[in-house]
Order: C-alpha cells, then sequence, then structure tokens
C-alpha cells in the first residue's frame, strides 16, 4: 500500500478541477495553503464573485492524528484509539445562475495505523458526488447518472445501484422527509478490491467528476433568470446548509478532529434564505422540484 500514490493523486486531481473551472468561470482561484498544529495541512482553493460560479470551493487536505474521532470510529470500533492518517479532495460548487445545479463532490483516503506489529493498518476509500438542482431537467439528470454509472460499470455492474442507493440514503434530510437533490453515487469503507483496484475505482470516480458536471454548466449558463428563481435558489440552499450542518460525516469529522473551520465550511453557500412553512404554488416550475425531482427514481 503506497499513501503517496494517493496523495499524489489528490493534489493533481485538485490541480486539474481548479484549472477546468478557471477556463468555464474567467475568474481565478484563490488559493490558501495551511498547517494543521496536531499535523498535516493543505490548501483551499476558493473562488468568490465569479462570472458562473458565485461560490467554488475546492479543497485538498492530508492530516493526521493521535486518537480517531468518534464519527471516524463509530464504523470501526476496531480502530478506536489508533494513530490516524487521512487525505481528500473535497469541492462544491454553487452556481449564480438558478438553472446550473449546485455540485458536490468528495474523494477521500482514511488510514489507522497498526498500533504493533502483529497488528494491520486498517484502511479504506471513501467519496463520490451528488447533484441538487433548483430548476430540474431531466436531461442533466441523466448525463449525471450515466456519467457515474460509466466510471463504476468498468469494475462491476453491480456497484452502480448500489452505490447510487447508498447517495439517496446518505443525501437525505430526515427532519425534512426529503431528498437534499438527486443524488448520484456514494461509497465508504470501500476496500473489497484490495489497494491497487480499489484505488483504480476511486481514480475513476475523481477522473469522471468534469465530465458529469461541466456539459451540465455550459448548457444551462445562459438561461435569462430574474429575481423569483434567485429567492428560490436561496431558499433551497438552506437545505444544504441544514444538511452540512446536522449529517455530513467530513464537516462533523473536521470540526471534530479539530480542523480548519474556514475549510470546512467551504461548503457553505454565500447566500441562504429561510421562510417559515413556505410552500411553492402548485403546478408552478419551483414546485416540479418537488414532484418531479426530489423522488426516488432510476433516472437511467
Amino acid at each position: 500500500m503506497n499513501t503517496q500514490d494517493v496523495l499524489s493523486y489528490l493534489q493533481n486531481l485538485q490541480a486539474k478541477i481548479v484549472e477546468a473551472v478557471e477556463l468555464v468561470d474567467g475568474k481565478n482561484f484563490l488559493q490558501d495553503s495551511w498547517q494543521r498544529p496536531e499535523g498535516g495541512g493543505g490548501t483551499s482553493c476558493l473562488l468568490e464573485e465569479g462570472n458562473v460560479f458565485e461560490r467554488a470551493g475546492v479543497g485538498f487536505s492530508h492530516v493526521l492524528g493521535n486518537k480517531l474521532p468518534p464519527s471516524a470510529s463509530a464504523a470501526h470500533p476496531e480502530a478506536a484509539g489508533r494513530a490516524w492518517e487521512a487525505m481528500g479532495v473535497s469541492l462544491v460548487f454553487h452556481p449564480r445562475n438558478p438553472y446550473i445545479p449546485t455540485v458536490h463532490m468528495n474523494v477521500r483516503f482514511f488510514v489507522a495505523k497498526a498500533p504493533n506489529e502483529a497488528e494491520e493498518d486498517i484502511w479504506w476509500f471513501g467519496g463520490g458526488m451528488d447533484l441538487t438542482p433548483y430548476y430540474g431537467f431531466e436531461e442533466d439528470a441523466e448525463h449525471f447518472h450515466r456519467t457515474n454509472k460509466t466510471a463504476l460499470d468498468a469494475f462491476d455492474p453491480a456497484y452502480y445501484p448500489k452505490f447510487k442507493k447508498e447517495c439517496d440514503e446518505y443525501f437525505y434530510l430526515k427532519h425534512r422527509q426529503e431528498p437534499r437533490g438527486i443524488g448520484g453515487i456514494f461509497y465508504d469503507d470501500f476496500n473489497e478490491l484490495g489497494f491497487e483496484r480499489s484505488f483504480a475505482f476511486h481514480r475513476a470516480v475523481g477522473d469522471s467528476f468534469l465530465q458529469a458536471y461541466l456539459p451540465i454548466v455550459q448548457r444551462r449558463k445562459d438561461t435569462p433568470y430574474g429575481e423569483r428563481e434567485r429567492d428560490f435558489q436561496a431558499y433551497r440552499r438552506g437545505r444544504y446548509v441544514e444538511f452540512n450542518l446536522v449529517y455530513d460525516r467530513g464537516t462533523l469529522f473536521g470540526l471534530q478532529s479539530n480542523g480548519r473551520t474556514e475549510s470546512i465550511l467551504l461548503s457553505m453557500p454565500p447566500i441562504v434564505k429561510w421562510r417559515y412553512d413556505w410552500k411553492p404554488e402548485v403546478g408552478s416550475p419551483e414546485s416540479k422540484l418537488y414532484t418531479d425531482f426530489l423522488i426516488e427514481k432510476d433516472w437511467l
């Protein structure tokens, strides 16, 4: 197992995505490198007030610790108390135009170190991507899911339906009884193919992100919109904030492991609204999001 290969891949992936998004937006990312007192560090790349993206964050982190935080050891009681190493790339893009969906992608690698030579390191990959539209389009949903499926089919045709289901279950706001968006794929604790093949699987996911998302951006970025659409976008972004602060494992892990708050909360949208018990007008374009898109559905 070579953690250095994973590290190099993740740093290159961050650079590749930043470069591609700068070409689309026309504005450059701010790059902010940081060190963590307990060990490790990272680079947060942030684009704010861009031409296409109101806020886009692509974070790389490589952090180390002496004792696994509760959010990580809950699924791995055998790893509790071990020294650990975590690395990953996490991104969230919040577009200005409400017809472009928000997107999230995360690819990470985790090692709980063996306490002695008689035992082995415990390691796993995790990640995935999901799409959160404000005004849904079937062709966008199909394209996103088709790209996900193509990436996973090379390893096992059973993976896409399995990890789509995991995504649907994970990105679900239980207190609202509604999905965050139209899903995608999500996997955690993945090591079943052995290190080399599991890493190849992980790269296939990371490498397919730009193909899954940028064609949708190009298709929607010039769609005219007004105050009504912006208002609905800000209202729906509230759901995004609720999920990240209440359920998101990465956010919880970052905060529990004394991570860098600015980098952890990079995923937050810049403008958000909450309304008391608001409901969309029946038959309106806004109601279509609820009836046609925020539902359990096989998009392919």
